[in-house]
């Protein structure tokens, strides 16, 4: 009897041992087959960059070479919402036909703005615009548009030279700003010392040079 028992209980032992190792088998090989993120991404929607931030330049440096026809291509993220043919019609966002120099919240055929984009006041320069298209969120707390944004400075420079020419008077391009002049290193004392020594008057055996 007890020889049966003892008997059950290995084949018991046994099989629960397997019944472990193979839970622990499947679960290495589904852990490796999942993705490392859930989720979906949208197009135009930029992913926060995990590096470093690297400081960016005055957007009129990257207008001064940006290309309008690569412009148009990265517009696309866009036309889901917008177009910015003339006499174009509003959809999800408004026409942008000579937004360049019309008024922040106004225009685009009575296009319902949002009040947090009405109530920055101003006009559409290359700044402000620059400002919205890296993230329409941080510019207008508050607004509809749901893009996050346009995260390359290049990208941002081309899309508004693209809608710059989209306007009856396309606004003349800014000239890239000067470079900062690196400032001068100071003298150190060990630098101004030489030139003491230059123009001080030479002393013979200890004693103070004879006036002449």
């Amino acid at each position: 009897m007890d020889d049966r028992a003892n008997t059950i209980a290995g084949w018991a032992l046994a099989g629960g041992i397997a019944a472990l190792g193979l839970s622990i088998l499947s679960g290495e090989y589904f852990h490796a087959e999942r993705p490392e993120k859930m989720g979906y991404t949208v197009e135009g929607v930029e992913e926060e960059s995990a590096g470093p931030a690297v400081a960016e330049k005055p957007i009129a440096f990257y207008l001064a070479s940006a290309d309008a026809a690569k412009g148009a291509d990265v517009f696309k993220k866009c036309g889901a919402c917008h177009n910015a043919e003339k006499g174009g019609p509003n959809a999800l966002g408004p026409n942008l036909w000579g937004v360049l120099g019309e008024g922040i919240g106004q225009g685009a055929g009575g296009f319902a703005f949002s009040d947090a984009l009405k109530g920055k006041g101003g006009t559409w320069d290359w700044d402000k615009l620059n400002e919205w298209l890296t993230s329409p969120k941080k510019f207008a707390p508050g607004t509809k548009m749901t893009f996050a944004g346009l995260s390359k400075p290049e990208d941002r420079a081309n899309v508004i030279a693209y809608l710059n020419k989209q306007s009856n008077s396309p606004l003349p391009m800014p000239a890239a700003p000067a470079e900062a002049a690196a400032p001068a290193p100071a003298a150190g004392k060990d630098a101004a010392a030489p030139a003491a020594a230059a123009t001080a008057p030479a002393k013979a055996d200890g004693k103070a040079p004879a006036k002449s």
